[in-house]
């Protein structure tokens, strides 16, 4: 018989597959938009350069952003490997 703390471990296990799979479909969905509209813009003669140049900041600071959360969410759940680990 599975003892809890191996329950646990296998729960968050699924949960950070989960969210894994859940991020990559949404990083994805992210990324082709910005070519979308990447492709857009080029083809709309009103939006100048400073326009694009905006556009491009901020998906560089979205994926940034994204980047960053990933990398805690992925800590959080070393630290429950680790924590489980130890018992």
């Amino acid at each position: 018989m599975m003892d809890q703390a191996q329950i646990a471990k296998q729960m968050i296990g699924f949960q950070k597959t989960v969210f894994d799979n859940s991020f990559n479909a949404m990083a994805v969905v992210q990324d082709q938009t910005e070519t979308m509209v990447n492709n857009l813009m080029t083809q709309l003669p009103w939006v100048t350069e400073d326009g694009k140049k905006q556009m491009n900041e901020t998906f560089a600071f979205t994926k940034k952003a994204r980047e960053d959360f990933k990398k805690a969410v992925d800590q959080g759940y070393a630290q429950f490997d680790t924590l489980f680990d130890q018992k």
